[in-house]
Parts: C-alpha cells; sequence; structure tokens
C-alpha cells in the first residue's frame, strides 16, 4: 500500500516525463484524453474530458468548486475561463503546487483560482463549502475510498455533487496472469484497482448516490496506445539512463506503465468511466 509520500513523490518524480511526453505545458494535464471523431491531437483529447465532465456535471457560474488532486491545475483553469467558477485545487504533490501556482499567476486567474497542499480525504475546509468535488484520476490512488466519500459528503453542500473520471477493473474479467494490473498500479503509486460495482457501495453507504454513469473506455484507447508507443520509443534511452544513473524510484520504473495499462486494456482487465454521485438534500 502507498502512502501520501509515496504519491506524492511519484508526481515530484515523474512531472519533467509528463512534460516530455504528455504535452503538459500546453494541455496542463496528466490525464487520459477523450478521443473523438473531431479530436486532431493529445492536447484537444485532454482538453475534451475537462469537457466531459463539465457538461455531465452540469458546472454554473461561480459554484466552488474543489480539485481533488488537482495535479498541475488544468481541470482548475478550465473552469475558471469557461464558466467562471470558483476553484480549490488540491494535490499532495510539491512540485505540481509550484507548478500550478506558477501557470494560475500566468493566466491571471487568481481570483477565481486557489491552490493547497493537502490530503483530499482530510482536508482543511468547513462542512458544506462545496457546490461540485471534481476528481480526475486521483481516487485511484486512495486505499480507503470511504474516507474519500465521507470527506466529500461533509464538504459538498446539500444536493452538491461528486463526479469522478477514473478507470475500474472489469467485472467478470479474463484471469490477470502476467499481473499487468499489479505492475501498473507499482509505477503509478496507485492503490487497488476496483470494479465499478464494489467502488459505489462506499460512496452509497456515506449518503453519495449515483445518478448518471459513462463508459468511455473506447474514447481513452487511442490515449492508452499512445502511452505505449511512448514505452517503445522510451524503452532503450530509459534503460542506458538508469545505468548510468542513481534514478529515484517512480522515475526508473515510470516508461514501463505504457506497457502494462495498454496490454491489461487489450486483454479486457479494466474500463474507463465518469460516475457522477448526488449528496442527498
Amino acid at each position: 500500500m502507498f502512502t501520501n509520500r509515496d504519491i506524492a513523490d511519484y508526481y515530484n518524480q515523474t512531472l519533467n516525463h509528463y512534460q516530455k511526453w504528455w504535452k503538459l505545458d500546453r494541455a496542463l494535464a496528466v490525464h487520459y484524453g477523450y478521443w473523438d471523431s473531431g479530436t486532431k491531437n493529445i492536447v484537444h483529447a485532454l482538453k475534451n474530458t475537462n469537457k466531459m465532465l463539465l457538461e455531465m456535471a452540469g458546472v454554473k457560474k461561480e459554484d466552488k468548486v474543489l480539485d481533488a488532486g488537482c495535479g498541475v491545475g488544468g481541470s482548475a483553469f478550465y473552469l475558471a475561463k469557461t464558466c467562471e467558477a470558483k476553484v480549490t485545487g488540491i494535490t499532495l504533490s510539491e512540485k505540481q503546487l509550484e507548478y500550478a501556482n506558477r501557470k494560475r499567476d500566468e493566466l491571471n486567474l487568481q481570483k477565481l483560482v486557489d491552490f493547497k497542499l493537502e490530503d483530499y480525504n482530510a482536508t482543511s475546509f468547513e462542512n458544506n463549502t462545496f457546490d461540485l468535488v471534481w476528481a480526475i484520476e486521483s481516487i485511484t490512488s486512495a486505499p480507503d475510498k470511504r474516507a474519500f466519500a465521507k470527506e466529500s459528503f461533509r464538504l459538498l453542500k446539500p444536493g452538491g455533487k461528486l463526479i469522478i473520471a477514473d478507470y475500474f477493473r472489469t467485472q467478470d474479467a479474463p484471469p490477470d496472469k502476467d499481473k499487468l494490473l499489479e505492475q501498473w498500479q507499482n509505477c503509478w503509486g496507485l492503490a487497488d484497482i476496483m470494479t465499478l460495482k464494489d467502488y459505489f457501495m462506499p460512496f452509497e453507504n456515506e449518503g453519495l448516490f449515483p445518478v448518471d454513469k459513462k463508459d468511455i473506455t473506447r474514447n481513452i484507447y487511442h490515449s492508452s496506445a499512445l502511452m505505449y508507443r511512448y514505452y517503445l520509443l522510451g524503452l532503450l534511452p530509459s534503460v542506458i539512463y538508469n545505468s548510468l544513473h542513481n534514478t529515484s524510484r517512480f522515475a526508473r520504473t515510470h516508461y514501463k506503465s505504457g506497457k502494462y495499462q495498454y496490454k491489461a486494456l487489450k486483454r479486457g482487465l479494466w474500463e474507463y468511466w465518469i460516475i457522477l454521485f448526488q449528496k442527498r438534500q
């Protein structure tokens, strides 16, 4: 099981990888991109993911949003610029926080966006603060989903919403003989990937009920394949670099994740869903 320090270390150690391979400085995202017939490139696909969640959650002007696991702030900036939502982003990574604050100042979004170094399972905010909790591929790192559900319930106003985009173990998936999911999880500092069915229980137990869900596995497939391509391109340089340098633990194996996640997807071991929960009134 990975600790908060482990998760922070993963993002601190791999930020430069995302800058090189995932167009971080343009897209401001470290998640999978949503591809449709009109998508031109990975930057466009990554912005599409934000668009999908915004439309599904029905974000309105001046809504107060908590971006739980905000990365370098891309979703926060998108929500602020698109519908003038007031967004607080929280991350465990010191490097992500520094990057996000610098970008916020460049975009002159100080009045709408702020960032903090916090744990989304135990935040410093008052009860009933937010209209929406937003989480793209961040809750997969939480081994205790119920702790996050409980904190989200506390933070949301009555009738508030929680939207999550993430990967899930396929129900009745074939045996993972090569332990692809486990190896992927170890590369990214993830908790065990759950099935959608098992995932719902801790949220419903805490008073957050699913009101909408969408399977977008086919739409993220190209992102997964692109990661595999980057794995192939980076394989030899990574092996050579690691043999000559004392590389940090996540940076040393990060390139391998491109292989594990893609092969696992090809074998039908995992799916990608967007889920919208609502707090009872």
